[in-house]
């Protein structure tokens, strides 16, 4: 069975005011931008928009494939919780728009997640398109099906081969980079036809083979993710993000990145090892990678969370001194610490960004992740689909051990956490 993304958002200029709606459906297996819809309504709320480009969405899977599942990524809380029968629809103007989306799949073929709005950019731009229609008085809108976006696709790839015929294979990967950002920033200068050729062919490329096999996923890329070792700050539970100290190990640290080494080692399963560029994480990975004879690349990525103001201090400290900036940041995940920290959001989004281009990378091997408690939690809650708040209810002791494998469906499995096994006597 097929799966495909929805990931689909709406907007009104003044709610109710000029509003707008855009969705996309991508393939789950691949990656790649299937269809896209867009819209401007007219004189609308924000949740009416939202509900309408959930129906785009969705209708645009059905239409492509009727059986498949599909998974619908929004950053309107209202909708997804509304969708997943977790919240009453109580508006008169939501329950025939909740009613109408429930009825385009079974619902046992759909299943609702709610993402931060960073992550939600591709759906929102093409809302935002339909609204600037609007406010010049177009009714405006817009489609692009499998075939328009394949047709698009080869045009562009035949362009591409006929301009740099001896370019290496990334070539055509680098013309569809600089599509996507012309795209992003309105500033596409070659001739209409080609321009539209080159943007379709950024948001998409061709669909997989008929001898493709869902079944068999191949290797999957295996993130073994380490927490460093105790520092100083450690068993004081102090705050200790990227804004800090940089504290280095501790004794105790450098003997727990021995003991990881040890058991790694007798494990044998290790094929590269890549380490926040802080100084606990990197002293951890040396350790532990000179016992496993390999080399220590370090990713900017996996840096912890910078927690401004509060580096340094105890929870109960930034309790007395912030009580406000704590408490909002307990229950909203775009909230900063005090300080212009960063919010777990911020994080989310440079952890997710860091992960496929580790994944990329290192497909079908095994790669040890040397990074801190926020990276990891990061990880594994956005393996499982787990909300936010779910990083308050992980313990993640020093020097342990986790593990998520990554398919090439697109799908996840946590396959290990907080393993602390190899430190005991």
């Amino acid at each position: 069975m097929r799966e495909f993304i929805v990931e689909a958002d709406g907007g009104s200029r003044g709610n109710p005011g000029p509003a707008g709606y855009g969705a996309v459906v991508i393939d789950a297996a691949t990656g790649q931008t299937l269809a896209e819809v867009a819209e401007y309504i007219g004189v609308a709320t924000n949740n009416v928009a939202e509900y309408r480009g959930l129906l785009a969405g969705l209708r645009a899977a059905r239409e492509l494939d009727p059986t498949a599942r599909v998974h619908v990524r929004m950053d309107s809380k209202l909708v997804i919780e509304q969708m997943s029968g977790r919240w009453k629809i109580k508006h008169p103007d939501m329950k025939p728009l909740a009613f109408e989306a429930a009825a385009v799949l079974p619902a046992s073929q759909v299943t609702y997640e709610w993402i931060p709005r960073e992550q939600n950019k591709h759906a929102d731009r093409l809302a935002n398109e339909a609204m600037d229609a609007g406010k010049r008085g177009e009714q405006w809108s817009a489609a692009a099906s499998t075939a328009e976006l394949a047709t698009a696709d080869a045009k562009a790839a035949r362009a591409a081969a006929e301009a740099e015929p001896s370019g290496p294979p990334g070539d055509a990967a680098v013309g569809a980079a600089r599509a996507r950002t012309a795209l992003a920033e309105g500033t596409a200068s070659t001739a209409p036809g080609k321009a539209e050729a080159d943007v379709r062919a950024a948001r998409t490329v061709a669909a997989p083979s008929s001898g493709w096999a869902p079944a068999d996923m191949g290797a999957p890329a295996t993130f073994v993710l380490l927490r460093h070792g105790e520092t100083p700050l450690t068993p004081q539970k102090r705050f200790s993000g990227s804004g800090g100290t940089d504290p280095a190990l501790s004794d105790v640290g450098r003997e727990q990145a021995e003991r990881v080494g040890a058991a790694l080692a007798r494990r044998g399963t290790i094929q590269a090892v890549v380490a926040s560029p802080l100084a606990r994480t990197r002293e951890t990975a040396g350790i532990v990678a000179a016992r496993l004879g390999l080399d220590v690349s370090v990713d900017d990525g996996l840096r912890e969370t910078d927690f401004g103001a509060w580096e340094g201090l105890t929870f109960g400290e930034v309790r007395e001194r912030h009580p406000d900036d704590l408490n909002a940041w307990l229950a909203d995940p775009e909230a900063r610490p005090t300080g212009d920290g960063e919010s777990f959001a911020a994080t989310a989004t440079r952890i997710a960004a860091t992960r496929d281009k580790l994944i990329a990378a290192y497909t079908g091997r095994t790669v040890l992740l040397v990074t801190h408690v926020t990276p990891i939690k990061t990880f594994v809650r956005l393996a499982l689909g787990a909300p936010p708040e779910s990083l308050f209810r992980m313990e993640l002791s020093a020097a342990s051990l986790s593990a998520v494998a990554y398919y090439a469906d697109g799908n996840a499995s946590v396959r290990l956490f907080n393993d602390t096994s190899h430190l005991r006597a």
